[in-house]
Parts: C-alpha cells; sequence; structure tokens
C-alpha cells in the first residue's frame, strides 16, 4: 500500500509507514493489544509532521501486514512486542525518538523508557497503567466492558460481523457522556480489517502471550520530560491509573481529556497534538 514498507526487524517482517522530512525529530508511535496501525490515523501523524516531526507508525506482530501467526499459536512473547519498535528504529537508522504509547503501547512504551533510556527522549503514555503492574489497588474495568468481554466473539470469516463486533468493542471504550463516532471508527475498524492477514490472531493472539522480564528499572527513575493523557471517562483503566501514574514519575504532566473514555477520537485530536509536540520540544531544549 501507499508509503508502507515491510522492514525485517529482529528476524520477523513488520510493517511501517513513516510521515514528515526523516532529518526531523522522530515521534514513534505505539499502539495497543491487537491494534494495527491503523488506530493511528493518517490525517493525526499528518498533523504531527506538520509540526517538525519525523513520524513512524507501524503494525505489531499479528496485526495489519506484519508476520502473522496462527489463532492461539503466537510465536512470540510480550517483550519481542516490547522490543519490535526498538529494533524498527535500528531499521530506519533512527537514534532516538520521542516515543508516545496507547493503552498496551503505554505500557510498551514505559519499558522501552527504563530499558532502552539512550533511545527514548521523551515519553508521552496515553489511556495506559503501570508496565510493572505495582499498582492492583486501582480500580479495574466497568461493568459494561466486563459484560462486553464475557460476550462470544463473532464468526472471524464473516467480513461485515467482524467489523461490526469490533466497533462495538470501540462503543465499548468510549465514554459514554459523549456521541460516538460511529462512522469514524467504522472507516477506521473497515480499513484495519482489509489491511490484516487474520483477524482472529490479530484480535486474540496478544492476549496469549507472556510479559516477560519486569524492567531493570523503576519508573520512579524515569527522568526525561513525560505526559500522561488519560480519558475522564475510561472504563478500562479509569482515570485514576493516569493520574498514579503522572505522580509516580518524576516531573510528569497530566492532561485529562474531558469526555473522552479509552480512545482517541477526533474531538481529542488538539490537545494531544498540542501535548506531543510542546513535550518533545521541551526535551530538545
Amino acid at each position: 500500500m501507499p508509503g508502507e514498507v515491510i522492514h525485517t526487524v529482529r528476524g520477523v517482517e513488520l510493517c511501517a509507514e513513516t510521515f514528515g522530512d526523516s532529518g526531523d525529530p522522530a515521534v514513534l508511535l505505539i499502539m495497543g493489544t491487537g491494534a494495527s496501525m491503523d488506530w493511528w490515523e493518517p490525517e493525526l501523524c499528518e498533523q504531527l509532521a506538520g509540526g517538525g516531526r519525523f513520524v513512524i507508525r507501524y503494525d505489531h506482530r499479528d496485526t495489519g501486514r506484519s508476520a502473522s501467526y496462527p489463532p492461539g499459536e503466537p510465536g512470540y512473547t510480550g517483550r519481542d512486542l516490547t522490543e519490535d519498535p526498538v529494533g524498527l528504529l535500528d531499521a530506519l537508522r533512527v537514534k532516538d525518538a520521542h516515543v508516545v504509547g496507547m493503552s498496551a503501547g503505554g505500557g510498551m512504551a514505559q519499558l522501552i523508557a527504563l530499558d532502552h533510556p539512550d533511545r527514548v527522549s521523551s515519553l508521552v503514555l496515553i489511556s495506559t497503567t503501570f508496565a510493572d503492574r505495582s499498582r492492583p489497588d486501582l480500580p479495574g474495568m466497568g461493568e459494561a466492558l466486563v459484560a462486553f468481554f464475557a460476550t462470544e466473539g463473532p464468526d472471524w470469516s464473516n467480513r461485515d460481523a467482524v467489523i461490526s463486533y469490533v466497533v462495538e468493542y470501540q462503543r465499548a471504550l468510549s465514554s459514554q457522556s459523549a456521541p460516538f463516532e460511529e462512522d469514524a471508527w467504522r472507516s477506521v475498524v473497515t480499513r484495519m480489517f482489509d489491511r490484516t492477514t487474520n483477524m482472529e490472531s490479530a484480535i486474540t493472539n496478544h492476549d496469549l502471550v507472556a510479559s516477560g522480564d519486569p524492567p531493570g528499572r523503576r519508573l520512579e527513575e524515569i527522568a526525561i520530560p513525560t505526559v500522561v493523557i488519560h480519558g475522564r471517562d475510561d472504563p478500562l483503566f479509569p482515570f485514576e491509573h493516569g493520574r498514579a501514574l503522572a505522580e509516580t514519575i518524576p516531573s510528569a504532566e497530566l492532561v485529562p481529556l474531558e469526555h473522552v473514555g479509552h480512545e482517541l477520537p477526533r474531538r481529542a485530536w488538539d490537545p494531544v497534538v498540542e501535548a506531543i509536540l510542546s513535550n518533545s520540544s521541551r526535551a530538545a531544549s
């Protein structure tokens, strides 16, 4: 597809796309569990590139056009998913990047900052929680989301059924205090389905992998500019997760998003783009 390049990273094929001038500071975007690069929408990436950034988005293993494995048989670990973006930087000849992670991608971003501090210039953590699982006291997911997870999955061979299932999953993750942007989300999910080798593997395999060894350092040791962005209506990781994360990482700034759940809707792009650009500029000063 236009703009997409398949790279051999750590012995596997990963699909990535870049925006902007490679001479500008790099911004590496890491999405969450079972999510391809499609969830970082091109218009959002272009806004970041317009701010003088070289933007990198990519497909995790089992998502999009990256290496695919049979359903129920992921040939990798959670640590592999975390090390892959570091290997992608190597493949792109990028020395260091401003790392932005959402949901489980935010956990990966934390681990990269802890284990590869020389590769991370700044950190933006969106809708995520503690990668080291050190705060079991924080509230669990909302009841409506628990109920959704209890429902039966779709017929994975039925395109319409799978797209509708993922859209409804996104509805369950979204704020109930704002209109659900169904057309926009359906467009993202449709694009993801059409680019993905095996949707069942993409949606289910990441949940089966072992997390690997804990990081070698603590979150309190992160010394780079950090912003924590969190929706006040997040049903997966309630807002307390974001607030606690910002209080734990030294000098981290908390950016609450009103009427936003576990999502990145278009109405939230402006403050998110501003936070990423200003945080990366702060790192360079």
